[in-house]
């Protein structure tokens, strides 16, 4: 009856009263055998609550007592009145509190101070057991979480470096399913190594840090000479990360900065895959779908109608698929680039819309100016990295997306000879990337432009369907009118369509402003001289060259 009852007190005994029991018979224990007798209960409730020693156990509850901040070797000694040189003895035992996460060191380098940490402080206030992070089984968001505490843990002092890469590779060695490992360590890299690349990469997860300085690598070398060593090399991009092209300098205005670092765009895309890491560089080019687009009728001179109902159908996936079957056994190239050029507003742009709607295919829409990085030296880096993603799509998708470079003008004009300045080099290198990639594109790829004339002869030659886009004749603007507003008449569609010389997005524009005034002021009885005036103010506008979201024929 007794031992129940002992036992029903030993299952309501709480964690801070434990500790508190240790504490009360601990003072002045000098750590006996009695001592242990008479706190066994207790001492053993602690010891398997946490996972550690008994001796373990009572260093705990001291250091909570006289801390839970700045504890050192004396308090230790003068509070269980065990000498000095004894108490050192224990030193194994306080290290085996610090990995267990119950400790942590105010400074490694001496590893005299610690502290209780404040997490495991909040845990006892609730009478929980502060548990170490599940380390196996992980998945990348779950490590990376994992990683940065323990980043954290460095900068407090409270593991040192040599600890952090030993407990870095634990963590690897026990988690290879997860992508970002399991490419990492493909690059062969040495311990340290790989721990500045983990640095690298949990700066820019959890803290998006992209924009690395040398007062922050600092805490991951052992001594100043070994980081005064990796200094001079990331300086002169001798070291092996930088060889590796895992990281490099940081450029502003063309001149990189060999004090500034960051994970380059094909390590951002290979080890964070898994957690939609997008460097800008993939940030270029943003995605239609099918779903997203609108049919709009569209009226084409019968040349023109009839090279556009031609992509159509190449367009659709069962032409093109045994199209591009046979270009390969007859040894030519299988991707389709296409020009569509002319002026402002002619549909150019409405005809790759319509395109894609009709035979059910996305369009990666390319951010021309955002591929123009204003460093040197990144254009090259975002543009190839444009056509890697364009490819990774094309292998994962049932159909290939268009790939659109909207008013391509920029980079598809004439490249500079003798180019000597930065920028020209540049722009060359560009057009010399994009040229390669056309000869082996595996998809479909269209580009327009308002200035054809100013367009590389290197560029005309690749462009294997080329379709000029003129403003629409008289016929074509009667249609177009009495589609856009089919309340006029006839008599006042002749009239503009012969008055106006107009292309599709200037008539669209118009029939915008016609519809703005009947929802502010109702119809008007005269309509015609409302559409006139108009059509005067857009003819006014025309050397502002201004650009129509829809194009019509």
């Amino acid at each position: 009856m007794m031992k129940t009852k002992m036992n029903n007190k030993k299952k309501e005994m709480t964690l801070l009263q434990a500790m508190e029991r240790i504490v009360e018979l601990s003072r002045e224990s000098k750590l006996s055998k009695e001592f242990f007798r008479k706190a066994k209960d207790e001492i053993k409730l602690l010891a398997d609550s946490y996972g550690i020693t008994e001796t373990q156990a009572v260093l705990f509850c001291v250091c909570m007592e006289k801390g839970p901040r700045r504890v050192d070797y004396d308090d230790l000694s003068s509070y269980m009145d065990i000498s000095k040189i004894k108490i050192l003895g224990y030193a194994t035992d306080i290290d085996a509190l610090v990995r267990r996460r119950l400790l942590k060191y105010r400074d490694v380098k001496d590893e005299e101070d610690f502290d209780v940490p404040a997490v495991v402080v909040r845990c006892l206030k609730h009478n929980e057991v502060y548990q170490l992070p599940q380390r196996t089984g992980l998945d990348c968001a779950a490590l990376f979480e994992l990683l940065d505490q323990w980043f954290d843990d460095l900068n407090d002092d409270a593991i040192g470096s040599c600890q952090l890469r030993d407990e870095i590779q634990s963590l690897f060695d026990d988690n290879p399913q997860v992508a970002f490992v399991r490419h990492l360590r493909k690059y062969g890299l040495s311990e340290e190594d790989e721990m500045i690349a983990t640095f690298f990469c949990n700066r820019l997860v959890s803290n998006n840090d992209d924009d690395i300085r040398f007062n922050q690598l600092s805490d991951l070398f052992e001594n100043s000479r070994d980081f005064n060593n990796a200094k001079a090399e990331l300086r002169s991009a001798q070291h092996t990360l930088m060889k590796k092209k895992i990281i490099e300098h940081i450029c502003e205005d063309g001149i990189a900065d060999t004090s500034k670092f960051q994970l380059t765009a094909d390590t951002k895309r290979d080890l964070l895959a898994e957690l939609n890491i997008n460097p800008i560089e993939e940030t270029m080019a943003g995605t239609l779908k099918p779903s997203d687009l609108k049919f709009k009728k569209m009226f084409y001179p019968v040349e023109v109608e009839k090279q556009v109902n031609e992509l159509s159908k190449l367009f659709q996936q069962e032409a093109f698929q045994k199209i591009q079957d046979r270009m390969r056994e007859k040894g030519f190239r299988n991707g389709f680039a296409c020009l569509f050029y002319g002026g402002p507003g002619t549909g150019k742009t409405e005809t790759v819309y319509q395109l894609a709607l009709q035979t059910g295919r996305s369009i990666m829409i390319v951010d021309v100016p955002q591929i123009k990085s204003k460093w040197v030296g990144d254009s090259e880096k975002n543009i190839k990295a444009l056509f890697d993603r364009y490819r990774e799509v094309v292998k994962r998708s049932k159909l290939a997306p268009i790939l659109l470079f909207n008013e391509a003008d920029a980079i598809i004009g004439k490249r500079q000879e003798g180019a000597e300045r930065a920028v020209e080099k540049m722009e060359n290198s560009i057009q010399n990337i994009i040229l390669q990639e056309m000869e082996n594109l595996d998809g479909i790829m269209i580009a327009t432009t308002n200035l054809q004339q100013n367009m590389d002869k290197a560029f005309e030659r690749r462009f294997l369907y080329k379709i000029k886009f003129n403003k629409p004749t008289e016929e074509a603007r009667r249609h177009i009118w009495h589609s856009m507003i089919p309340e006029l008449g006839d008599m006042d569609v002749n009239t503009l369509a012969t008055k106006y010389d107009f292309s599709g997005g200037q008539i669209e524009n118009i029939a915008r402003h016609f519809a703005i005034d009947d929802i502010l002021h109702g119809q008007s009885e005269d309509a015609l001289s409302m559409l006139i005036r108009h059509c005067d103010n857009e003819r006014l506008d025309e050397k502002s060259s201004r650009k129509i979201g829809f194009a019509v024929l």
